[in-house]
Formats: C-alpha cells, sequence, structure tokens
C-alpha cells in the first residue's frame, strides 16, 4: 500500500529510542524526511544515522520539550532543517508519583508538562503551516491506561488529559485537511524501556505472573505494530480517520470504548 506520504516532512518527540524511533523509522521507510528530538546526544545522533540509512533527510535536536524553551527549540530547528511540518508525532512521556502520597506538586507538574503540555505547545506551533496548506497529521502516543484504570496515578491522569485533548482539537480542525488521532499502546517492551526493567529486576515467576494476568497473547507487546499504526495514521489512506484513540495492545485492555 502506497501510503502517499513521500517527501513530507515529520516531527517526532522522543524519537532517540523506543517507540519514537520505531515511528521515526517507520515514516522514514515511507519517504518522509524526519526530525528527532530528545535529551540524550549520543544516543539521538545514532537515531539520525539510521534514518539518514533510509535514504531521507533527518535532523536530531537535543533538548527538553517539557520546557517552553525545548519546544520552541525543536520546532525551529526542524523548520530550518525540513521545512513546515506535515505530521507530527507527539511520542515523549514519562511520570512521578504513582499514588495520591508520593505525587507531590512538582511530580505532577513533571508529568503534565512531559505528556500533556509538550504536545500543546508543538500543535500550536505546527498548526497554522498545517491550516495554509490544508493537510496535516497529529498524532499523540497515549496509553491505554489513559482510556481505563491502571498505572500510575499521574500518568494515567495526563494520558487521559491527552486522549481528551486530541479528541476535542480533531473535532476543531475538521474540514481543515488535518486529522488528529491517539494510540494507546498497551505494555510494549523495548530496549531500556520500562517493561524491558521489569522483566529483568522482577524473579521469573513475578513476570510471569504478571503476563498470565494481563497479557492474553502471552507474552509482552512489541513496538513495531505500534509505529506501522502511526505510519497508517499520518498517511493519505486515513484521511477519515479523526479523533480516533486505537489500542495497540494485544487484548490486554477490557474496556468495551
Amino acid at each position: 500500500m502506497d501510503l502517499g506520504v513521500r517527501g513530507k516532512s515529520a516531527l517526532v518527540t522522543g524519537g532517540s529510542r523506543g517507540l519514537g524511533k520505531y515511528a521515526a523509522l517507520a515514516l522514514a521507510q515511507e519517504g518522509c524526511n524526519v526530525a528527532i528530538c530528545a535529551r540524550s546526544g549520543e544516543a539521538l545522533q545514532h537515531a539520525v544515522k539510521e534514518l539518514h540509512a533510509l535514504g531521507v533527510s533527518a535532523v536530531g535536536v537535543e533538548a527538553d520539550v517539557a520546557t517552553e524553551r525545548g519546544t520552541s527549540l525543536v520546532f525551529r530547528r526542524a523548520m530550518e532543517a525540513l521545512g513546515p511540518v506535515d505530521i507530527l508525532v507527539n511520542n515523549v512521556g514519562g511520570a512521578v508519583g504513582r499514588d495520591i502520597d508520593s505525587a507531590t506538586d512538582e511530580g505532577w507538574q513533571v508529568t503534565l508538562q512531559l505528556n500533556l503540555f509538550a504536545a500543546i505547545r508543538l500543535i500550536r506551533l505546527c498548526l497554522p503551516a498545517m491550516k495554509e496548506r490544508r493537510w496535516g497529521r497529529v498524532i499523540n502516543i497515549a496509553s491505554i491506561w489513559g482510556r481505563e484504570h491502571g498505572g500510575g496515578l499521574t500518568y494515567m491522569t495526563a494520558k487521559a488529559a491527552l486522549i481528551a485533548f486530541s479528541k476535542h482539537l480533531a473535532l476543531e480542525v475538521a474540514g481543515t485537511g488535518i486529522t488528529v488521532n491517539s494510540v494507546a499502546p498497551g505494555s510494549i517492551a523495548f530496549p531500556g524501556g520500562s517493561w524491558e526493567r521489569f522483566q529483568q529486576t522482577n524473579p521469573p515467576e513475578v513476570v510471569q505472573e504478571f503476563i498470565r494476568n494481563n497479557l492474553p497473547m502471552g507474552r509482552f507487546g512489541w513496538p513495531e505494530p505500534v509505529a506501522a499504526l502511526v505510519a497508517f495514521l499520518a498517511s493519505r489512506q486515513a484521511d477519515l480517520l479523526s479523533g480516533a484513540c486505537i489500542n495497540v495492545d494485544g487484548g490486554q485492555s477490557r474496556s468495551l470504548i
């Protein structure tokens, strides 16, 4: 299937590893020029080399998009290197504070900045040019724990807010040629990720119990299907898909909606 995005410019946050890196590679494989950002310079440059190897233009920006300065820097460098952003993938995330007792005001601020406000700021920066060209794709990486109960308190709250924001924005820009969707991964394992650490730091019987109780496929998820969905949502084949939140979880979530 030709996704029709060859030559488009994409910006992926948190693109040096994990889901962000796989999403950037999936877009590059479709011919998109890609800008990625991360806080780690070494991993970032390695990811840029992988993108260049696919025959596209690529740039890496070392910045913290949890800050207004960081989002502005990433946007400016992406524009300078690749031109106006056609496809924005807000992937960066994380959390501080798992319950009401451990979630301080600072922890709430960090979590909301990472998962919600970084996305909002970059969307605000990218939307004007998308509206002018009457085409654009915004894809926000949420979580199944933003759709139903699970995970830590701050993380769940922030991802639920991101899903709600995505839905509202999709309706705001409907008819402009811009679509807005969110993707809700389940327990996806990748090198350096939290689910890899969970498997490495817990006894085998604890890991197997988690798999037995939570993962119907009998294994943790892997990032390629998430990246493939991102590439499809970014494509011209997905013109009628907007305002959706799509699970990629191997049946892990329990909600009917």
